[in-house]
C-alpha cells in the first residue's frame, strides 16, 4: 500500500459496525461513494467521526501496539521465552525499515479520516454540533500526530531546530508527497490543532470520544514533554475542573474489566465481536495456563507495594507448563467475554494529576505538587497517611516519577517518559520466571543517544514519497 494511498486519498465513512450510507449509492458506483454523498447530513459526520476513532482501534495502533510496544521497548518488560517471541525484534532493537510499516500507516490512516471532515465541515450549518465535529477531529489528528512523532522523532526536549519529526498532512489531497518537518514544528501544530479543539469542542460527549476535559489533559501531556511547566499546569487544571476523580481504592482494578469507567478521560469501545484484543500482545490464555509474551521485569516488580491497589491489578502470578511467571494482568479482559478484550484507555485523570505534580516541581512550587502528587497517592494506597510522605525538591521529583511509571506500566507510556526526560534505557538481569531466575533480557542497555531511540520510517514510505528522509542509521 503506497502512501498516497493511504494518507491522503479520500476514505469511505460506510465502515462495517460503524454506520452506513445507503442514501444515494445508486448514483454512484456500486462499491463507492462520492464525497457529496459521504458528508450531507448530521448523520453522516457522525458516521465520519465514528470510523475515525474506529481507525485507531487497528492492531498497530491503540488495538494493541500503541499500548505494548513503548513499555516492551523499554524496562518494564522482559520476554517470556515460552511465548511466541513477538515483537521480539523490537524489544531486542533490532527492528529494520521494513518492520515499522503498520504504526506509520494505521496512524496516518486515522488522520486522513479526521482531514475528510475538516475538508467537508463547512457542508455542515453553523451551531455547536458542527464545532463539536470540527474539535474532535482537531483533537484526534493532534493525538496521531503527536503519537506518530514520539516514534520516529527526538523527543521535544532533546531535538535541535532541525531534527526532523514526522509530516503533518493536513488534506487528503491524493496527489502530495509530503516531507517531514522538524520535531519543533510539529509540536508546534499538535498546540495549535488541540488549543483550537479545546475552545470548540463539548463537554458532554462522554468517554467514548474526545471531550473538553480529555483534550485539556492531552494538552497538558504535550506541554509536559515540551518541559513548557506552566503552560502543563494550566492544562492540567483545566482538565480536572471537569474530572479530578482518578478511580479510588475500591474502583482501580474494576477500570481494568470496564466493570467502571471512574478515572477514564477517553477511551476505544472494544466489543467480543470486534475480534480486537489489545492484550494479546502481552499474553494468551492456553490450556497449559496463561502463556506470557512478556512478563513483568522483576527488579520493577519490586517497586509495586502490598499496600497498592496496583498491584493485584497490573501483575498476577501464574503458571505456564508448571513454571510461574508474573503476568501482566491489566489486559486480562473482563470477567466475562473473551480473553484479552477490553477497552483501551487512552487518557486517565490519574495522568492529568501526575502532569499538574511534575510541572509544579519544576516550577519549584513544592507544596503545591506534594499536593496534586498526593491526591493521586491517596486513592492508591490503602494506608495512605500524607504526614508519611513529605518530599520536597529532587526527592518529590523523583517520587512523582515513580508514581508515574506504576501508575502506567503497560499502558504505553514507558519509552516516551524515558526519551522526554533525556534518559537511555537501562534493564535488569533478572530472568522472566517469577523469583527472577530463568532467563534475562540479551540485551540491557540503549544509550540516551541511541540513534535506536527513533524507529526508522518505513522503507514502502521512502520507495513512494521522494520526499521522505530516513533517520539517521538505518
Amino acid at each position: 500500500m503506497k502512501m498516497k494511498k493511504f494518507i491522503l486519498a479520500i476514505c469511505s465513512v460506510c465502515l462495517v459496525g460503524l454506520g452506513s450510507c445507503e442514501k444515494g449509492l445508486e448514483l454512484g458506483p456500486y462499491n463507492s461513494a462520492t464525497i457529496a454523498q459521504a458528508f450531507e447530513s448530521d448523520s453522516d459526520f457522525a458516521n465520519a467521526v465514528r470510523g475515525m476513532y474506529g481507525s485507531a482501534l487497528g492492531g498497530t495502533y491503540y488495538g494493541g501496539s500503541m499500548i505494548s510496544l513503548p513499555d516492551i521497548l523499554s524496562d518494564n518488560v522482559i520476554v517470556a521465552r515460552t511465548g511466541r517471541l513477538s515483537n521480539l525484534s523490537f524489544h531486542e532493537w533490532r527492528y529494520t525499515a521494513d518492520g515499522t510499516w503498520g504504526l506509520f500507516a494505521t496512524a496516518y490512516s486515522g488522520i486522513r479520516r479526521a482531514n475528510a471532515i475538516l475538508e467537508n465541515i463547512e457542508r455542515l450549518p453553523a451551531g455547536a454540533s458542527k464545532e463539536n465535529y470540527k474539535a474532535e477531529a482537531l483533537a484526534f489528528r493532534a493525538m496521531a500526530h503527536f503519537d506518530l512523532v514520539r516514534l520516529y522523532g527526538k523527543a521535544y526536549t532533546q531535538a535541535s531546530d532541525t531534527d526532523l519529526g514526522v509530516p503533518y498532512v493536513t488534506s487528503t489531497d491524493a496527489t502530495l508527497k509530503p516531507s517531514r518537518e522538524s520535531v519543533k514544528t510539529n509540536f508546534s501544530k499538535i498546540e495549535t490543532d488541540l488549543k483550537a479543539a479545546e475552545a470548540a469542542i463539548g463537554s458532554s460527549n462522554g468517554i467514548y470520544r474526545f471531550n473538553k476535559a480529555a483534550v485539556a489533559a492531552l494538552l497538558s501531556r504535550v506541554y509536559l514533554y515540551e518541559g513548557k511547566w506552566q503552560e502543563s499546569a494550566d492544562a492540567a487544571t483545566r482538565s480536572l475542573a471537569l474530572s479530578s476523580n482518578p478511580g479510588g481504592l475500591a474502583d482501580y482494578a474494576r477500570i481494568w474489566t470496564d466493570a467502571v469507567n471512574t478515572g477514564v478521560l477517553l477511551k476505544l469501545q472494544i466489543v467480543d465481536k470486534d475480534r480486537i484484543t489489545p492484550g494479546v500482545e502481552y499474553s494468551q490464555s492456553s490450556a497449559s495456563g496463561v502463556r506470557n509474551e512478556y512478563v513483568v521485569d522483576h527488579l520493577f516488580l519490586q517497586s509495586f507495594k502490598a499496600n497498592d491497589v496496583r498491584t493485584a491489578a497490573s501483575f498476577r502470578l501464574t503458571t505456564f507448563n508448571g513454571q510461574p511467571y508474573n503476568s501482566i494482568a491489566k489486559w486480562f479482559g473482563r470477567a466475562t467475554g473473551n480473553a484479552n478484550v477490553t477497552d483501551s484507555k487512552v487518557i486517565r485523570v490519574a495522568e492529568v494529576w501526575l502532569n499538574l505534580a511534575e510541572s509544579l516541581a519544576n516550577l519549584g512550587k513544592n507544596a503545591e505538587a506534594l499536593t496534586a502528587l498526593n491526591n493521586l497517592r491517596k486513592n492508591r494506597y490503602t494506608d495512605f497517611d500524607a504526614g508519611n510522605f513529605a518530599e520536597s525538591g529532587n526527592a518529590l521529583k523523583t517520587a512523582i516519577d515513580l508514581e508515574r511509571r506504576i501508575e502506567f506500566a503497560f499502558e504505553g507510556h514507558r519509552l516516551f517518559d524515558l526519551k522526554r526526560k533525556g534518559a537511555g534505557i537501562s534493564r535488569s538481569s533478572r530472568g522472566d520466571k517469577a523469583d527472577g531466575t530463568g532467563t534475562p533480557a540479551r540485551f540491557l542497555t540503549l544509550a540516551a543517544t541511541d540513534y535506536r531511540l527513533q524507529l526508522p520510517l518505513p522503507s514502502n514510505e521512502l520507495r513512494v514519497n521522494s520526499n521522505i528522509q530516513q533517520n539517521p542509521n538505518y
